[in-house]
């Protein structure tokens, strides 16, 4: 049986590559981000939406219908609408939340930034965002985007991603990690 994380994975980027040099052709790459984010929160408030996005029993015209519907009520309008329209009629809705991660990414790196995912036990005020931009700057060389992700499982400390790198250092990896130490003691 074939993968389909990597399916999905190389189905949002091959979109969002297009998307992003369609977008940088015409000058319309901030108009296009700001869609993206708008989208993106809708997703991340309504589980409504998110099980719609991921689910194949729709047919290809209900999907069309129903973005051209969430894009009216989120003035979304334009090359992303049309984008979501494309990505509708070809059965893709599945791969846009992958796709919307993807074009960050691309316009990052276009930008000379790099994106960095933390997840945090608590929210990070301003200032320790800032701060932990200064810290993986002088790690990378590169301007960083933070994404902060609050996960109150980790208990404390950080989850640093940075491309293919993780930095954890999270409460609860370091209780799991004393928790195997005395295992092997006892």
């Amino acid at each position: 049986m074939a993968d389909t994380s990597q399916l999905t994975s190389g189905v949002a980027e091959r979109y969002a590559s297009s998307l992003f040099e369609l977008a940088l052709e015409q000058g319309v790459v901030d108009g296009v981000t700001a869609d993206l984010d708008r989208f993106q929160a809708m997703l991340d408030e309504s589980a409504d939406l998110k099980r719609f996005v991921a689910s194949p029993v729709f047919s290809a015209e209900d999907q069309l219908k129903a973005i051209v519907a969430i894009s009216e009520k989120a003035d979304i309008s334009g090359f992303f609408a049309n984008f979501l329209k494309v990505v509708a009629r070809n059965r893709r809705l599945f791969a846009l939340p992958g796709m919307i991660k993807a074009f960050r990414i691309i316009a990052a790196n276009h930008r000379g930034e790099i994106s960095a995912e933390v997840t945090s036990a608590h929210a990070l005020s301003q200032a320790q965002e800032t701060e932990l931009k200064v810290a993986l700057k002088s790690v990378t060389g590169k301007d960083v985007m933070i994404a902060v992700t609050v996960d109150p499982s980790i208990l404390g400390g950080l989850i640093v991603k940075v491309g293919s790198r993780q930095i954890d250092t999270s409460l609860r990896t370091k209780l799991s990690t004393l928790k195997l130490a005395l295992k092997e003691v006892g």
